[in-house]
């Protein structure tokens, strides 16, 4: 019997809707939403506009006949229709079936049959035809962009207008509809887009979502009066994760998901927290060092930041810093902190980055800045929070102490196992697979880590992604992936191989705006992207980088050769899924000669 568990449950909304219901009753006139219209100019929605709004699409969803727990799937970025359809959906009791919008056809008809989704939101008529030709049927397609028909195909306006006319006949429909909905119920199915086979289907409750809700709340990590500027994918179970988050809390948020309107938009919407994956991060990071990598410009901030990495086991310890770093540092905050700071918005309290594993050196380079990014850990199974660092205690490499309410242990084989009311249901239709993977009530995520004596997990690599050296040597691909990025400024993506070989090597792919921008100042200004990849001088400049990352390593994970991919890897080949994650087997089959090319000649001193 999980008692603290009970305690974060007790007296609290039963379902996703029912808490819409109480956050707008307890804080109508609060800021809830703040959104780009057609023009990009910001608006302002309140939780009580937002219920409203919330209801009227609520209200069209019935006029479709969606019954509860049936599933509505949704195919769109992040944008303001999306928070408002899957808040409908839970207004009335029915389950989203969540699908990132760069899904490929054949497994986006394969999530919306095996989900038996009944309805398909999609942001456009591109999305919705990915349906064609396919098994999969659906009785309604509602588009976020573009004019219907009227019947099967509707607008959003459309749906809307419906969901109006209904309220205005049956004023109480959207609560009434929701009747018997608990804390069992089904909420939300997440496809986790896995790296080997098809994609498994979580089910998630509403236990689920309310117990992540309130379980941040009592963590004090996040303030009602805070402005979170929300981009991550909302079909992936991290975006998700902080709208019920929100509800919880009362926060407001600005929602875009575009992501080169990140950087502007946090100008213009000046938030307090951010969340991201880890990419982000180190995009910033690198945009920043191509921009200041020669001339005095380049020379200053150098100093900066090592005048910052001075300050950081002072500032950890909240000591104050000797009088002369202080004095240094005060100049450094002057002439390039501060204006990091304020590209940020100037407002930013913490960030989280969550989703995959955070270099240290990432993660150092923003905290000498005065920005601090925290890490956090979970999964889709676990309804993403399971794990959180505190920036009152921040802890850099650890991602923090287990939430409160759920527990934690390692296996013997230094297995991550979770329990608590984060913990999926199961897998949809997979009997098998979820006894597999919860055992006892334990969850086994697939990851290692270690704790320390203050209950902080490590995490060290993949269970299944761990690759033994022909010497028998064991290396964690995530960690030199790790220190490949966060050394080589203009690299977007790092996959090391190796595993059975003598030693390990790496495949790169540059990131094209960073890497024309060093270009740039490299005498390569006239160079086209592919010129710029394939040049010698490039090369040697990645060579230096890698040898940086290699002092980094223990001998046996070094990366004694690379090679440099005339493009990235991307969800149409199959080499990464629409979430990112890199498909390994994927990669090497399609990139074999290019590996091989690396094991030719093999050096002598391993």
């Amino acid at each position: 019997m999980n008692t603290h568990a009970d305690a974060i449950l007790h007296d609290k909304p039963t379902s996703v809707g029912a808490l819409l219901n109480w956050r707008a009753e307890k804080t109508p006139n609060s800021e809830a939403f703040r959104y780009p219209d057609g023009n990009d100019v910001w608006q302002s929605l309140t939780w009580a506009q937002a219920r409203q709004r919330v209801h009227e699409v609520a209200a069209g969803l019935l006029t479709l006949d969606v019954g509860q727990e049936e599933r509505v799937a949704i195919a769109a970025p992040t944008r303001i229709e999306w928070v408002l359809v899957d808040l409908a959906i839970s207004a009335i009791g029915a389950a989203t079936t969540t699908i990132y919008p760069n899904t490929a056809p054949d497994d986006f008809q394969y999530i919306v049959a095996h989900s038996a989704s009944q309805v398909l939101v999609a942001e456009d008529a591109a999305q919705a035809a990915k349906l064609e030709g396919g098994e999969a049927q659906v009785r309604a397609v509602i588009l976020l962009e573009g004019e219907g028909d009227g019947e099967r195909t509707l607008s959003w306006r459309q749906l809307i207008s419906r969901g109006k006319q209904r309220l205005a006949e049956q004023p109480g429909c959207v609560d009434a509809a929701r009747d018997g909905i608990g804390l069992d119920s089904l909420a939300t199915l997440i496809y986790t887009s896995g790296t080997t086979g098809r994609p498994k289907g979580v089910e998630l409750t509403q236990r689920n979502w309310i117990y992540e809700g309130f379980a941040v709340e009592q963590l004090n990590l996040i303030d009602f009066k805070d402005l979170q500027y929300l981009w991550l994918p909302l079909s992936h179970v991290f975006g998700k994760c902080l709208l019920a988050i929100q509800l919880a809390i009362g926060f407001a948020s600005a929602v875009d998901g575009r992501i080169d309107r990140i950087v502007p938009n946090l100008g213009v919407t000046q938030p307090t927290f951010m969340c991201g994956a880890p990419r982000i991060f180190e995009k910033v990071r690198a945009t920043v060092l191509s921009s200041n990598s020669t001339g005095l410009k380049g020379n200053i901030a150098r100093w900066a930041f090592a005048v910052g990495k001075q300050s950081h086991p002072y500032r950890l310890a909240g000591r104050p810093l000797p009088l002369p770093l202080r004095l240094q540092y005060k100049v450094a905050d002057k002439l390039v902190f501060q204006k990091l700071r304020e590209r940020l918005g100037g407002r930013m309290r913490f960030m989280v980055s969550g989703s995959a594993k955070l270099n240290q050196k990432v993660q150092g380079w923003f905290y000498s800045a005065g920005l601090l990014v925290v890490e956090g850990y979970g999964l889709t199974e676990t309804t993403a929070f399971s794990f959180v660092n505190l920036p009152v205690e921040p802890r850099f490499g650890t991602v923090g102490k287990v939430a409160p309410g759920s527990e934690v242990q390692i296996a013997d084989d230094g297995e991550v196992l979770i329990k608590g009311p984060g913990v999926m249901r199961g897998y949809h239709n997979a009997d098998d697979m979820t006894a597999e993977a919860i055992i006892d009530g334990w969850f086994h995520t697939g990851d290692l880590g270690e704790l320390d004596a203050e209950g902080n997990l490590t995490l060290t690599d993949r269970k299944k992604d761990l690759m033994k050296t022909s010497g028998g040597k064991y290396v964690a691909p995530q960690k030199v992936e790790g220190a490949l990025v966060a050394a080589i400024p203009f690299v977007s993506q790092a996959v090391v191989v190796g595993d059975g070989r003598k030693y390990i090597s790496a495949l790169l792919t540059l990131d094209a705006d960073n890497v024309k921008r060093w270009a740039a100042v490299n005498g390569m200004a006239d160079a086209d992207y592919a010129e710029i990849v394939a040049s010698d001088k490039v090369h040697q400049a990645v060579q230096e980088f890698v040898d940086r990352a290699n002092e980094s390593l223990e001998r046996w994970e070094t990366v004694k050769k690379f090679v440099i991919l005339p493009q990235e890897f991307s969800v149409d080949e199959g080499e990464v899924t629409p979430s990112m994650k890199v498909r390994r087997s994927a990669i090497a089959k399609r990139f074999s000669d290019e590996i091989d090319s690396m094991y030719e000649r093999e050096p002598d001193d391993e």
